[in-house]
């Protein structure tokens, strides 16, 4: 999958990475494919331009991608919700780079608050690798939709902080031999 080119099938609209900005890209086109996690595709144009394509897009490139949801269908405490919210954070990838933001060092805290009419509220703070990426808005809607589909949370805010600035020795060792940084 990863390197293969692709003709578009249809036009669409992708965001450039990293800043963010909605690029046309027609029906026809050949993009090849650089990274495929978490449901969205890292893409290269012709031009050398990289572009994130959406879930809802993979149908252009020829592939499905099923909807991510959480892994239970009840939930019977925070704590549980607090796991199952981790679980979804890690299926959320910076578009440049192949480890999940959980992993990534990127969350800085996550909150899990009952509601009194019901449900729950989730609060999650999370950094970027670079205090300037337009991907910021993107990957906190990718986020708040995720922690959408587990049961019981009906509230999803994500705060996107620079304090204190994200750095590599954040990541885990894992991480890092992953990234080939070890």
């Amino acid at each position: 999958m990863v390197n293969d080119p692709i003709v578009l099938s249809r036009s669409i609209v992708a965001a450039e990475v990293p800043f963010g900005y909605e690029v046309p890209l027609l029906e026809g086109t050949e993009v090849q494919i650089t990274q495929a996690m978490g449901g969205r595709f890292t893409v290269l144009t012709p031009e050398g331009q990289m572009v994130l394509i959406e879930a809802n897009d993979a149908d252009a490139l020829g592939y499905v991608v099923e909807e991510q949801s959480a892994s239970v269908l009840s939930v019977d405490s925070d704590e549980e919700v607090e796991r199952l919210v981790w679980e979804m954070l890690r299926t959320c990838y910076d578009p440049e780079i192949p480890v999940n933001i959980a992993d990534l060092g990127l969350i800085y805290g996550v909150g899990v608050t009952p509601i009194e009419d019901g449900g729950g509220r989730v609060d999650v703070q999370m950094t970027l690798t670079a205090p300037g990426c337009g991907m910021g808005e993107i990957l906190k809607m990718e986020i708040e939709d995720k922690l959408m589909r587990i049961p019981t949370v009906t509230r999803a805010e994500v705060d996107v902080v620079f304090d204190p600035p994200w750095e590599m020795s954040m990541m885990p060792e894992a991480a890092k031999l992953q990234l080939g940084l070890m």
